[in-house]
């Protein structure tokens, strides 16, 4: 178990009927999930790896562009859900659990270290308490000149019924997210907030009426105006969001 003053304690590993609802909600939007993918991927190349898969919302798209990637997750049950859906799929490198702050991580996965061209992890790092490890270890998984991409709910004045629903430690903002890059001396490429719409969605749901997981109801409303808050973000330049999200090289 481990405990942290802005999030309940909990232990990663277990279950969680919250989280899996919540994926399932994301799954009914998927103009959203191919927004996220086109922001998060247009600088990731060739073999690339997926930290926290879940249920493959995001994997989806990227096989659905034949672009080769590698699948993980801490839970077997969402490893088992990932084989069953991605099975004899050309474009699914493999599926494995992967527990990105193991404390035997350099043995227990060493055969991938430097092995990817990128690795990304989307809503994934504000789960863990070390996330300053998550990051170091992350970089352990890249080439030279390979590529991370992690992205992590925005602002810690949004925290909320939804974050603690969700096994949230912490929000970010770009300077905090920054940061852990800057100390595994990642190049940073890109750095900007996504989905600015999306906050006042979380805050009333999560905040006022105080839900613990995302409604698919309201999921499927967003969906069908993303191209419109697309156009919002463009606007803004990606300066405010509900979403952070860093882009770095390991240049050596």
């Amino acid at each position: 178990m481990a405990s942290s003053k802005n999030g309940p304690s909990f232990d990663f590993k277990e279950l969680d009927q919250e989280g899996m609802e919540s994926l399932e909600a994301i799954a009914s939007a998927p103009n959203l999930n191919q927004w996220m993918y086109e922001t998060i991927s247009k600088n990731l190349k060739g073999h690339t790896l997926e930290i926290g898969s879940g249920i493959g919302n995001i994997s989806s798209q990227f096989t659905a562009n034949h672009r080769k990637i590698f699948l993980t997750d801490i839970r077997k049950n969402y490893c088992n859900y990932l084989r069953r859906e991605f099975r004899n799929n050309d474009s699914v490198l493999g599926i494995e659990e992967l527990d990105i702050v193991h404390s035997e991580f350099d043995t227990i996965y060493k055969d991938k270290l430097g092995s990817f061209d990128g690795v990304f992890a989307l809503n994934v790092i504000e789960h863990i308490e070390d996330d300053q490890l998550a990051i170091h270890n992350c970089k352990k998984l890249l080439k030279p000149g390979g590529k991370l991409v992690i992205l992590v709910p925005a602002y810690q004045l949004l925290y909320n019924q939804f974050d603690k629903g969700l096994m949230h430690y912490r929000r970010y903002n770009r300077s905090t997210l920054k940061a852990l890059f800057n100390k595994e001396d990642l190049k940073i490429e890109r750095a900007q907030y996504f989905n600015f719409v999306g906050i006042f969605g979380w805050f009333f749901s999560g905040t006022i009426l105080r839900k613990q997981i995302i409604p698919t109801g309201q999921m499927k409303i967003y969906n069908a105006l993303v191209p419109i808050f697309k156009i919002i973000d463009k606007v803004l330049r990606n300066n405010i969001g509900l979403s952070v999200f860093v882009e770095g090289v390991k240049e050596k």
